[in-house]
């Protein structure tokens, strides 16, 4: 998984440290979200997690708040479930698993079957005792998870690179040809309810590749052999652009019967770029009825297999990027403060005028904690940049913003715009939000052209 041309394994996630932290469901705060701007046109917006990182407040919030699906990052692989022959050890996908469930997210497994990340007893083998390993962990595995999980990346990167369309050739492929079709098999035998797919990389486009896990597809659909699915990888960079027939390549695998799905995407680069080539993606995706959802490969540039290119909707402090923004708008959502919030939620006053622009902010509130959505609007005069003043109740403490700089955490608190949405044309709106323990917000903000 997770690279581009080359094979990069990424070493089991070291030991646990979980924490309490307070949760948001994602569901709460319905205008702004990725995962809500998402279910509002049946898709998910899911990203990979790390169990090791649950010890992390702003991982976990952002991880809460914006996604409706989770994908196990390392902890479902061979290496982590099975160390030792028919030795199985769940804890830490077991947390990923327990904590999606009791936010009210879905989790996807990745990955059952693969040539990469084998626990060392089961790459040392071959033949038939390969095979029969393989069949043991599929069915000991997806058992454990039966009835629990959304889908399952079955088998993942069984083709190569070379452009000729052939299979990699890995210790799995040597047990036989159809061991793709006994993994998706033995699969279905163990859970009859998770949706199970074939996951890959360099497939965005129509080429050999793609063509190849094209034919193999329509071949098991004419056969009988159970599958529900077609991940797309979709690690973009400038090696690997976004290809002009993206839509139409994910389109021809809908038309099969499967859906499809974006798995792993990341997308090198940063401002308006960036920004632009997340949106085409949700395009894509929107444009195809079958696409069911998209997952990106980490929370925030930091937790990224390769955090060097930046590739991700969170920048390393947890703040959204542009291209979080591009996503949003993508999806075609509104962040209007008069948008339906729970019943737990309140909408603040009327609200103040100033400098040329106003300020009205909606909360999403539970006990011990609040997520507060701000929506700046310019008045007869295009903003070059505002300041919004909001004040917080006695003991209430901001824990995480983003599409802003705020100054201080308590009491009266100073927001400013970003790089990206200081510019509000005349009439035009755009909005922030952030995220905070104790009492949420009440009255009025004010707000500042600058």
């Amino acid at each position: 998984m997770r690279r581009t041309h080359a094979i990069l394994s990424v070493l089991t996630a070291g030991a646990l440290a979980a924490a309490a932290v307070l949760t948001l469901s994602p569901s709460a705060n319905a205008a702004t979200t990725l995962g809500s701007a998402a279910s509002a046109k049946g898709k998910y917006f899911g990203t990979a997690a790390a169990a090791y990182k649950f010890s992390d407040s702003v991982y976990t919030g952002l991880l809460d708040r914006e996604f409706t699906m989770v994908t196990p990052e390392n902890e479902m692989k061979w290496d982590a479930t099975e160390p030792s022959q028919n030795s199985f050890s769940y804890s830490s996908a077991d947390t990923i698993v327990n904590r999606a469930k009791a936010n009210g997210q879905r989790v996807r497994g990745h990955a059952l079957a693969w040539h990469s990340q084998q626990p060392g007893w089961a790459s040392s083998l071959s033949g038939t005792a390969l095979r029969n390993a393989m069949v043991n962990h599929i069915t000991n595995v997806a058992t454990h998870y039966k009835g629990q999980l959304y889908a399952w990346d079955v088998v993942n990167e069984a083709f190569s690179d070379n452009g000729d369309g052939s299979r990699r050739s890995s210790n799995l492929q040597q047990t036989g040809n159809d061991w793709i079709e006994v993994a998706f098999k033995t699969a279905r035998a163990a859970d009859s309810t998770a949706k199970l797919c074939y996951n890959d990389y360099n497939t965005d486009g129509v080429n050999a590749k793609s063509t190849a896990i094209y034919n193999m597809v329509k071949d098991f659909l004419a056969r009988g052999v159970p599958i529900d699915c077609v991940g797309f990888q979709s690690h973009i960079n400038s090696a690997s652009p976004l290809p002009s027939d993206y839509q139409a390549n994910l389109q021809r695998f809908a038309d099969l019967g499967v859906e499809v799905q974006i798995t792993e995407l990341d997308i090198a680069g940063s401002g308006t770029t960036q920004a632009n080539t997340y949106a085409n993606v949700v395009k894509a995706c929107l444009a195809v009825t079958k696409c069911t959802g998209i997952t990106v490969w980490g929370i925030r540039d930091s937790d990224s297999w390769r955090s060097g290119d930046t590739p991700l909707l969170f920048d390393n402090s947890g703040n959204p990027k542009a291209a979080y923004n591009s996503v949003i708008s993508a999806f075609g959502a509104t962040t209007s403060p008069s948008a339906s919030v729970s019943p737990s939620a309140s909408t603040s006053s009327p609200p103040n005028t100033g400098g040329g622009c106003t300020a009205t902010f909606s909360n999403n509130a539970w006990t011990g904690g609040f997520v507060t959505t701000v929506t700046v609007k310019a008045g007869s005069t295009a903003l070059s940049g505002w300041k919004v003043g909001i004040t917080l109740p006695s003991g209430a403490a901001i824990t995480n913003s983003w599409s802003t700089t705020a100054s201080g955490s308590s009491g009266a608190v100073t927001f400013s715009n970003v790089s990206y949405n200081g510019g509000v044309a005349a009439g035009a709106s755009t909005s922030f939000g952030f995220q905070g323990t104790g009492s949420a917000p009440s009255g009025t903000a004010s707000c500042t052209a600058s």
